[in-house]
């Protein structure tokens, strides 16, 4: 890499290499879900995920670049940590905190990483990608706080008893 423009090209790489890696792993974590709002919280991530996966093509495509190519790294290693996780024998209710724990490990990385993303895009002067990538950016901490509300709300006391 030998500038901004590449950096920025590998970070939107390394973006859909995590979003298409989370497509996959959302429906495990769904599946694993006891709480049926939490079931489909992560059912309507999965859909906004896809939508995110869609919306780096988009941008890809308009600055002439494949987005595949890359491995996220960083999301291997959090799908792996959930992955360990739902082996664990633990209580039902346990097991959705500790759900909600993973599924924000993920949002927060998405987070840095598209925060990141739209302040490389507005620098180069793209402010229409800038604008997508905001949007999305803004998904992935609405995901974060609806998982904040459900584990304060009741999840986190249903675990402590």
């Amino acid at each position: 890499m030998k500038n901004l423009k590449d950096l920025f090209e590998h970070q939107l790489k390394d973006l859909y290499s995590a979003e298409t890696q989370l497509v996959d792993a959302l429906p495990k974590l769904q599946k694993n879900a006891n709480d049926d709002k939490l079931k489909k919280a992560f059912e309507k991530h999965l859909k906004e995920t896809e939508g995110h996966v869609k919306r780096l093509e988009e941008i890809c495509d308009k600055l002439g670049i494949k987005p595949t190519g890359e491995t996220c790294k960083a999301m291997q290693g959090l799908v792996k940590e959930a992955e360990s996780f739902l082996k664990e024998d633990t209580e039902k209710d346990v097991q959705d905190a500790g759900l909600i724990a993973e599924a924000q490990r993920v949002e927060h990385y998405e987070i840095s990483g598209y925060g990141t993303a739209v302040r490389y895009a507005k620098e180069l002067g793209h402010d229409d990608i800038a604008a997508k990538l905001q949007k999305t950016l803004d998904e992935e901490y609405k995901a974060d706080n609806l998982l904040t509300d459900m584990a304060e709300d009741r999840l986190n006391r249903k675990a402590k008893s």
